[in-house]
């Protein structure tokens, strides 16, 4: 019934006098493999990843994680408490500590020119407040440039999608040193391919 619908309703789009064709393939599943070809090395410095974050509570952990991006140059020295307090601006609209050990802080911010991002594991666990009460192990954290508004959002869906797979996180916790972080992205980036 469903398949003689679209038939019907294609082949009277396509017949009506003035009116433009439909397009067979909806911009939602361009979007969809965009997506999918999107890979972690185009936004994440691998220069940056930390197997071992030091810091206890939310604050300090994005502090630590902003730090990193700065050393190697992806966010400059004199923005970096303007782009922390940005990032804590968002956490009080609402947490981004989404259960299961996970959180994906993030924010948008002038001082980068592209979308980058980074990724920070705590084996004792960070203070996150996050939405089932538990502590956060892994902290994937991104920043984009105000005016690139979709391409974040395609970029915490991808993020998203992956942190929703329970291998994915499992081998990111189990990443001991900041080459095995780099290698599961690098593994994740080539699976999708």
């Amino acid at each position: 019934m469903r398949r003689q619908w679209r038939r019907t309703r294609r082949s009277t789009a396509e017949s009506t006098p003035g009116r433009p064709r439909v397009d067979p393939s909806p911009s939602i599943y361009k979007k969809t493999e965009r997506i999918q070809r999107m890979r972690f090395t185009d936004f994440v410095n691998h220069q940056s990843v930390s197997a071992q974050l030091e810091s206890l509570d939310k604050e300090d952990a994005i502090r630590e994680l902003i730090t990193a991006l700065v050393k190697v140059g992806d966010v400059p020295a004199n923005q970096h408490e303007e782009v922390v307090g940005r990032i804590m601006e968002r956490e009080k609209m609402g947490t981004t500590g989404i259960g299961n050990g996970v959180a994906v802080p993030h924010a948008k911010h002038p001082a980068v020119s592209r979308t980058i991002g980074t990724i920070g594991l705590s084996s004792q666990g960070v203070a996150f407040d996050a939405l089932d009460g538990g502590a956060v192990h892994i902290l994937f954290l991104l920043i984009s440039p105000p005016d690139q508004s979709e391409h974040h959002l395609q970029i915490l869906e991808k993020i998203s999608r992956h942190l929703r797979e329970d291998l994915f996180c499992r081998f990111l916790q189990q990443a001991r040193t900041d080459t095995e972080i780099r290698q599961v992205l690098e593994d994740v980036d080539n699976a999708d391919l």
